[in-house]
C-alpha cells in the first residue's frame, strides 16, 4: 500500500529535526507553522474498490495525535457520502516535538539560546546554521561563550594558549574544540582582532592573536668539516625556526626526506645537510633566506601525495628540485610497489614536464591501482648510485 502510513508522518517531521529546520526556525523567530505535511492518498478507483481499507486506513490516520487532518466527501455507491483524509498539517513547534518525543531535546537547546541572546547574541547566526551541532555540545556550551569572551576582552593578547585563565576551562579543552571555535570567534570578534592571513586548523593562534609554539626544523650536517654548533661536530640539530633562518651555514646543497630513517641513514655529502621533512608543511623554512643560494633537493615518496608536496615546496622554494621521484626508479623496484590509500586529483602547475607526466600516470591510473613506492623501499645502493651521480655532475 502506498498510501501515506501513520509512521511515514513521524518520518516526515523527524526530517525536519535531522536537518535541524525546527530548531533554525525557532531561533530565526520565523514560523513555518502550519505546515502542510507529504500525503499520499487513494485514487478515486481505490476508494470505490477498496473501500475496507480506505475505512481501516483513514480510522489510523484520525488516531494520530498532534496533527490536523483535513476530510473531503467521498460518495460511495453502497456506502454513500463518507469522509475520507485529504490533507494532513502539523501546527506547531510543540506538536511537531510531541510527535518525534524531542521536548526534552527542545529544553536544552532553548537554554543555549537564551544563554547565546543574553551573553553573545552575535553567535546566533551560529545557532541557526549549526543548531544539531549545539545541542551535542550543549555540556560545553557555556565554556564556549566563556572563552568567546575572554577573546573579546583580550584582542592579540600575545600569550599561549595554555596561559588563558578561565576558571573551568584548560588548553586542552581549547585544542578539542578549535574547529567549532574559529567559527564562533569569526562571528564574536572586530576584524581587527583577526589575522585573515591565517587560516585552518594550524594556525589558529596566529589568527586569533594567541602566541605560537615555535615551529621547530631538525636537520643533519652530512660534512664531517662542517660544525654549526660551537665547541664540537654535532651532526643531528633541531632549531626553532628564526634560529634556523638566521644560520647561513657554508652549504651548497640541501636535501629534505619525509622518511625519519632515511634522514638519520642519508649518506655524507661535503657542504650538505639533509632536513626531516613535515609533509606539508614547510612554512617554517619560508624565512631561511640562504636556502635560496642552496640547490635544495626534495625526496618524497613516488604517489600522488609526494608529487603535490613536491609541488607545494616549490611555492615557497621554486628551484627545488627532486630526487628518487623519477619513473626509472619507480620501474626499478616494481617488486615492492604499494596502494594509496586515497590520491589526491588536483592539478599541480609546479611539476615539471617529467614530474607531471608520472604523476599524471599516478593519478589516472594508467600503472596500476593508486600505485605508490614508499621511499623507504627504495634500496640504498640505488640511492647512494644517484648522490654520486649527481655529484659527478656538479664537480
Amino acid at each position: 500500500m502506498s498510501w501515506t502510513q501513520p509512521a511515514d508522518i513521524k518520518v516526515q517531521v523527524q526530517n525536519l529535526w535531522d536537518r535541524g529546520e525546527l530548531l533554525a526556525s525557532h531561533v530565526a523567530g520565523v514560523s513555518p507553522y502550519p505546515k502542510r505535511l507529504t500525503f499520499k492518498r487513494p485514487t478515486s478507483s481505490e476508494l470505490a474498490e477498496r473501500f475496507d481499507e480506505v475505512r481501516i486506513w483513514a480510522g489510523a490516520l484520525r488516531a494520530i495525535p498532534n496533527i490536523r487532518l483535513v476530510m473531503r466527501e467521498f460518495r460511495h455507491r453502497v456506502h454513500g457520502t463518507n469522509a475520507v483524509p485529504d490533507e494532513i498539517w502539523i501546527d506547531s513547534l510543540n506538536a511537531c516535538l510531541a510527535t518525534i518525543g524531542k521536548q526534552r531535546e527542545f529544553a536544552r537547546f532553548n537554554a543555549i539560546m537564551e544563554d547565546c541572546r543574553l551573553r553573545e547574541p552575535s553567535l546566533l547566526p551560529w545557532l541557526i546554521k549549526r543548531p544539531l551541532q549545539a545541542l551535542v555540545l550543549a555540556d560545553d556550551w557555556g565554556r564556549l561563550l566563556d572563552i568567546v569572551a575572554w577573546c573579546r576582552h583580550h584582542p592579540h593578547s600575545g600569550v599561549y594558549l595554555r596561559e588563558v585563565d578561565i576558571p573551568g576551562v584548560h588548553s586542552k579543552f581549547i585544542d578539542l574544540h578549535q574547529g567549532v571555535l574559529a567559527e564562533l570567534l569569526d562571528l564574536a570578534l572586530p576584524a581587527e582582532a583577526i589575522n585573515p592571513s591565517a587560516n585552518g586548523a594550524t594556525q589558529f593562534a596566529r589568527r586569533y592573536g594567541f602566541r605560537e609554539k615555535p615551529q621547530r626544523i631538525r636537520f643533519r650536517v652530512l660534512d664531517a668539516t662542517l660544525s654549526l654548533v660551537a665547541g664540537s661536530f654535532v651532526h643531528d640539530i633541531t632549531l626553532d625556526a628564526a634560529s634556523f633562518a638566521a644560520l647561513d651555514p657554508p652549504v651548497s646543497r640541501v636535501f629534505i626526506t619525509e622518511n625519519e630513517i632515511n634522514f638519520l641513514a642519508f649518506p655524507a655529502s661535503s657542504g650538505a645537510i639533509v632536513i626531516f621533512g613535515a609533509g606539508y608543511g614547510f612554512e617554517a623554512l619560508r624565512e631561511a633566506s640562504w636556502l635560496r643560494r642552496c640547490r635544495v633537493f626534495y625526496w618524497g615518496d613516488i604517489d600522488t601525495h609526494g608529487f603535490a608536496i613536491l609541488d607545494q615546496l616549490r611555492s615557497r622554494l621554486p628551484l627545488v628540485e627532486s630526487l628518487l621521484m623519477d619513473r626509472a626508479t619507480l620501474m626499478h623496484f616494481a617488486a615492492l610497489h604499494g596502494k594509496e590509500a586515497k590520491q589526491t586529483q588536483r592539478d599541480l602547475t609546479r611539476l615539471n614536464a617529467e614530474e607531471g607526466a608520472l604523476y599524471d600516470d599516478l593519478r589516472d591510473n594508467r600503472l596500476g591501482l593508486n600505485l605508490r613506492l614508499e621511499q623507504e623501499q627504495i634500496g640504498f645502493g640505488w640511492v647512494a648510485a644517484a648522490l654520486a651521480l649527481l655529484l659527478a655532475k656538479d664537480s
